[in-house]
């Protein structure tokens, strides 16, 4: 009986149970994301003022890429000039032109009068991108107008002389969504000023490479924090199943006692508590088998004991009733007297099964098995029976023809277990007058076969024990490698003895 135990069932606690902890790594990776936001825009605007899609680091490269940096600034600030500009003259707004032109070096610059003439064109002072070379160092321009020539390179054909309303709707049109980045502002920035309109041309090279799209930062820090999450709770149940597989294999491994080995107590959470819980039941079970040991050698020394005690007392008995016999008595008295014989015979036997069971269950018997002609030793054991089952006025039918049949057995003990057969035959069975011994093909295997006309196994019976004789047949038989049946009917009882190993 397994002892009940003040740990068993016993509640972790919230603070050190699996749950609090798995709960803990969402709480950590929930919080995280307020702050996952801000330094995302930290990163992307740092990034945006400071690298470049083209990778110049240079200081003085930075401060040239700087006015570009912002797009929308620098559309208000095309707007806020063009609207400077109002009713000055040609020379004037050239000048301020080549003033933003110094500023923004990567920049093409025109403006066109109110009759549509193309009046000053700039071509950027810088190229971006590889193909800069020697033209980084050119200067110049072109004046169609009163502020001279100069010597800068023409910006091309897509600027042309003179302008039609078709060619300023289809400049308009290419520019949309184009490189390079078109700005277009009114001079005096109101369309019904008469006066024309300027436009800037800036190559998406030098523009911020992460205009006008998410912050890439964004995506890379939460896709960081989505695989750090998954680790850790990959982990943490990585570590979960293997405590639970090492509990597995404790189960299943038996220790030299054979029961399971006991295993190292980890941490005081929910699998801790069954380690400790398995432990303690290991510790009760080898208590209880100590205790079953213990108990089972007290019991075959007490057998040993009273079974020689016995046999002293009952020899003495049977002796003077031997005497008592020869002296004259009535009819009734000898019939008591024979009664008195018979159930200290049958006593005597019940000594021997307990002995011979008692040695049989402490290994203390070994058998020798060889082979042997089982139906010579069935003729010889029936031939030893016959005038007991005669006495008692049994039919006997012994059929034990043919072949010799051959198997792995201890004869003496095989005798015995015969013998065990026969006695109960006669004990319980007697009444029915018919005793029968053959050896029969049952499926395919040679088989013994042991019959009377008994009432069956399940029937009371004066003489009925505690089925000791019937122990010792299957202990000695299990041991031979032999198997037997007993199959009980109310017209009587067929014992089949066979090898074990039959289809």
């Amino acid at each position: 009986m397994i002892r009940r135990n003040g740990t068993r069932g016993r509640n972790p606690g919230f603070s050190r149970s699996l749950l609090s902890r798995y709960l803990l790594i969402i709480v950590i990776a929930v919080l995280f994301l307020p702050v996952l936001f801000p330094l995302s825009l930290i990163i992307y605007t740092l990034s945006d003022h400071y690298h470049w899609k083209f990778g110049n680091t240079a200081s003085e490269s930075e401060k040239a890429f700087r006015p570009y940096s912002n797009i929308t600034e620098m559309e208000k600030m095309w707007h806020k000039e063009a609207r400077l500009l109002a009713g000055k003259s040609d020379r004037e707004i050239g000048a301020r032109l080549k003033a933003l032109g110094d500023r923004y070096q990567y920049a093409s610059m025109f403006w066109v009068n109110g009759e549509g003439i193309t009046r000053l064109m700039l071509p950027p002072e810088k190229k971006a991108g590889p193909e800069a070379g020697a033209d980084n160092d050119a200067t110049g321009g072109t004046d169609n107008g009163a502020t001279g020539r100069t010597n800068r390179t023409d910006i091309g054909a897509t600027v042309p002389a003179r302008w039609t309303a078709s060619q300023a709707i289809a400049f308009m049109k290419d520019s949309v969504g184009s490189d390079p980045l078109t700005v277009v502002a009114f001079i005096g920035d109101r369309a019904d000023a008469g006066e024309g309109f300027m436009a800037m041309r800036v190559p998406k090279s030098v523009l911020p490479r992460n205009t006008g799209s998410v912050p890439l930062a964004l995506y890379g820090l939460m896709l960081l924090v989505l695989l750090a999450f998954a680790a850790v709770s990959w982990l943490f149940f990585a570590r979960i199943r293997g405590r639970l597989l090492r509990l597995q294999t404790a189960m299943t491994l038996d220790g030299r006692d054979g029961l399971p080995a006991t295993i190292p107590k980890g941490k005081p959470d929910e699998i801790g508590m069954l380690e400790e819980a398995f432990n303690t039941m290991v510790a009760e079970l080898k208590d209880s088998r100590r205790r079953e040991r213990e108990e089972e050698e007290l019991r075959k020394r007490l057998i040993a004991d009273l079974s020689h005690d016995l046999r002293t007392p009952l020899t003495v008995v049977r002796s003077h009733l031997f005497q008592v016999g020869k002296e004259p008595l009535s009819q009734q008295g000898k019939e008591s007297l024979n009664l008195m014989d018979e159930r200290i015979a049958d006593l005597g036997v019940l000594i021997d099964n307990l002995l011979n069971y008692n040695l049989l269950a402490s290994g203390r018997v070994k058998l020798s098995p060889g082979r042997q002609d089982v139906l010579r030793l069935l003729r010889e054991s029936a031939a030893a029976w016959y005038p007991v089952w005669t006495k008692e006025g049994m039919e006997v039918d012994i059929e034990l023809e043919g072949e010799p049949l051959v198997w792995e057995v201890d004869e003496i003990w095989f005798r015995r277990v015969l013998d065990n057969l026969y006695q109960n035959v006669v004990r319980h069975a007697k009444g029915g007058g018919y005793v029968g011994v053959a050896a029969e093909d049952r499926g395919g295997v040679r088989t013994v076969v042991i019959r009377d006309r008994g009432k069956g196994l399940d029937e009371a019976s004066p003489a009925k024990g505690a089925g000791i004789g019937l122990a010792i047949v299957d202990m000695l038989l299990s041991r031979m490698g032999l198997a037997w049946t007993a199959d009980s009917i109310p017209e009587g009882t067929s014992v089949c003895i066979y090898p074990k190993d039959r289809g």
